[in-house]
């Protein structure tokens, strides 16, 4: 996999065409249904953002308004969709047989995600998109399924229980931060896909476990993390300095 977390096609939508034209083979209806195609379609008539984030090579800042959250999100979901890019592409894998189906679809959703929110924030908030991001996994060992006690790197479960309980509290915390309700259904859309993939994981570390305190707080709710607390973690895993503080004014 390129170090560089590149969208798979560079291209944003003319007026006039649909948001999801340009994600060509893979369909946000695989994930979100019907509704959420039809509710992406009116993201043209959202208010513009005129702040424009940095596009700094070694310094990564989201702009303002709904374009910064949504910055934010795609930066979360470059990361995870290169994370689990590298897992599916691996030629000998450490994950079970049948994890490995289950990986390879995960990699699809999160390669969609990352693709739907580049094009919605080219089309309602033209040239205020970050850069692509640089992954820096070498905190992970892609030859193991799981950690062992004393094993200083994350095995391949460890991380996609991070990335994905990570991304549901990132989702969660930025809400608020959002003005148009458009914007916020799409994130309820799939901040819920995220959380099916962190119940799984979990289960998959240990049966049983998809629901635990760790999980949530004690009284069945998610998480939320503040995007300040999220890319101070997120920045463990990104070659480029992230500056979130200016997200959601």
């Amino acid at each position: 996999m390129s170090d560089t977390l590149r969208p798979t096609d560079s291209q944003s939508p003319q007026p006039g065409q649909p948001l999801l034209a340009r994600i060509k083979r893979r369909s946000f209806f695989m994930y979100a249904g019907a509704t959420a195609g039809a509710t992406a379609l009116v993201l043209a008539g959202c208010s513009k953002d005129t702040s424009t984030p940095s596009s700094a090579t070694g310094n990564v800042s989201f702009g303002t308004g709904d374009a910064s959250v949504l910055n934010y999100a795609y930066a979360l979901e470059q990361l995870e969709a290169a994370f689990y890019a590298k897992v599916a592409a691996l030629t000998v894998s450490p994950l079970l047989a049948a994890e490995v189906p289950y990986f390879a679809k995960v990699a699809t959703h999160e390669a969609i995600h990352r693709d739907f929110l580049r094009t919605a924030i080219n089309r309602d908030f033209g040239g205020t998109i970050i850069p692509d991001l640089t992954p820096k996994f070498d905190s992970i060992d892609f030859t193991k399924r799981v950690k062992a006690p004393a094993d200083t790197k994350l095995g391949i479960l460890d991380a996609a229980k991070a990335f994905e309980d990570l991304g549901v509290a990132a989702y969660n915390g930025a809400a608020k931060l959002l003005k148009s309700p458009v914007y916020l259904g799409i994130a309820g859309q799939i901040v819920s896909v995220e959380a099916r993939h962190a119940a799984y994981v979990r289960d998959l570390i240990l049966p049983g476990s998809f629901a635990t305190n760790e999980a949530g707080d004690v009284l069945g709710f998610d998480r939320q993390l503040a995007p300040a607390a999220v890319l101070t973690i997120a920045q463990n895993y990104v070659e480029q300095t992230l500056n979130g503080s200016t997200i959601g004014q």
